[in-house]
């Protein structure tokens, strides 16, 4: 499948896609903090010892505990990258942290403990619901929060003080991908299943708008409530309307919602997945023996390619730390660009002070009117900002290039396909 460009209000035409916007430069302090002072004319500085501490408020329970795992790979493997390269900043103990989702709440009593570790940033969560629960809290407290899978358009204009920033792209994106890719599969008729909070709504509405703009039509829609566990009412009701595609926007909840779906004789190829409930059922001994997901699709934000030895390179950690493989990468590419972009503009900043890192985030990942050079790893760009320079960092998942609000405006939607071992390859390249 083709790649293809989109700005902001044009069209989507295929699988990849690239959003670009242009940005304004955010004001950011040269120094605070526990930063020395910088020479200020552009000339070279030198090193300077910034010590940061990270805190992660991520799935390790709870309706998306599939994602803990790659997402704190990717923040592990990241500090120790950070810290092996030994330009100007270093990162001590991570403090890990359970998110929970909605319904176990175990967000609470994380975001508590962050707050009185005084970490430098809390990376999470990776459910949008779950932010919007605590980052008030985190904002008055001043902590910087990054979350690496937030895909909800409701933080674009939060009022966090400049203190929010994701890797992940809005749903509009992922939206727009998937309304295109059902309709490019010759779908007319589709109905959909989804969760009733702001991840399930944003993304179903963006979806619907899209795939109607192809031509199609939706047939049914039904939701659900965090915390549900009986959904024989949905799916009786979008089973009637007679789909020739369903879209399930979910989260664990696919593990009771597919296979029924397939137990009623619905095709494995009409179904198509999110980035919330797209996994490995192969590999992760949840899904029930003998159901078959061979043909069904689904999207997720990824990176430009699979980077099989970056991938490598997370398994190793996450081994060598105690813990088990890793059964799939779901933002881990995003979590690990968290964790590089706040370091690049903690050394930009000459500071440790959450603000004045976030005062620069926006500029180390090439956003604003004059973007600097392009580097591709803490080293590379810690250099160049040594050097008096401005570093511009694309990622594993992307350019990014952050516009005012802390939102990527330049990402890449992967669209991926089960095989009959029930894991899932990338079809888009």
């Amino acid at each position: 499948m083709s790649v293809f460009t989109r700005s902001r209000g044009s069209a989507l035409l295929g699988g990849i896609a690239l959003v670009g916007a242009s940005a304004l430069v955010l004001a950011g302090c040269a120094s605070g903090g526990s930063g020395n002072e910088g020479d200020g004319d552009g000339s070279s500085q030198e090193a300077r010892d910034l010590t940061l501490k990270i805190g992660t408020i991520l799935p390790q329970t709870g309706s998306l505990a599939y994602l803990g795992p790659p997402e704190e790979a990717g923040v592990g493997l990241a500090v120790d990258d950070v810290n092996e390269a030994a330009k100007g900043v270093a990162i001590g103990d991570i403090v890990w942290g359970d998110s929970g989702d909605t319904d176990n709440k175990a967000y609470a009593t994380t975001i508590q403990k962050l707050i009185s570790e005084k970490v430098t940033a809390a990376i999470g969560a990776a459910s949008s619901g779950v932010t919007k629960l605590f980052l008030d809290d985190a904002v008055a407290a001043g902590i910087l929060t990054f979350s690496p899978a937030n895909t909800s358009l409701d933080f674009t204009n939060w009022d966090d003080n400049n203190l929010y920033w994701r890797t992940a792209p809005a749903d509009t994106l992922q939206g727009e991908v998937l309304g295109n890719l059902v309709g490019e599969d010759g779908h007319k008729n589709v109905a959909v299943i989804y969760q009733n909070d702001s991840y399930g709504t944003g993304l179903n509405k963006t979806f619907q708008d899209t795939f109607k703009s192809t031509g199609g039509e939706i047939v049914a829609e039904q939701s659900y409530n965090t915390g549900d566990t009986n959904f024989d009412a949905q799916i009786s009701a979008v089973l009637a309307s007679n789909p020739d595609a369903i879209a399930l926007i979910t989260f664990d909840e696919i593990y009771t919602i597919g296979p029924a779906l397939l137990a009623a004789g619905y095709p494995a190829k009409d179904l198509y997945l999110v980035d919330g409930n797209l996994k490995n059922f192969g590999k992760d001994g949840k899904w029930p023996a003998g159901v078959s997901m061979e043909g069904a699709k689904g999207t997720t934000p990824a990176g430009p390619a699979p980077d099989e030895s970056f991938y490598k390179r997370l398994n190793d950690w996450a081994v060598a730390d105690g813990r088990p493989e890793i059964a799939d990468y779901t933002y881990a590419n995003e979590a690990y660009d968290a964790i590089v972009l706040i370091s690049l503009a903690a050394l930009a900043a000459n500071s440790s002070d959450p603000a004045d890192i976030a005062g620069k985030l926006q500029e180390v990942s090439g956003g604003g009117d004059d973007p600097g050079e392009k580097c591709t790893s803490y080293a590379d760009c810690a250099d160049l900002i040594l050097d008096g320079k401005k570093a511009d960092y694309d990622g594993y998942s992307g350019p990014i290039t952050f516009d005012e609000h802390g939102d990527p405006t330049e990402a890449t939607i992967g669209i991926f396909q089960y095989g009959a071992d029930n894991n899932y390859t990338r079809i888009d390249l």
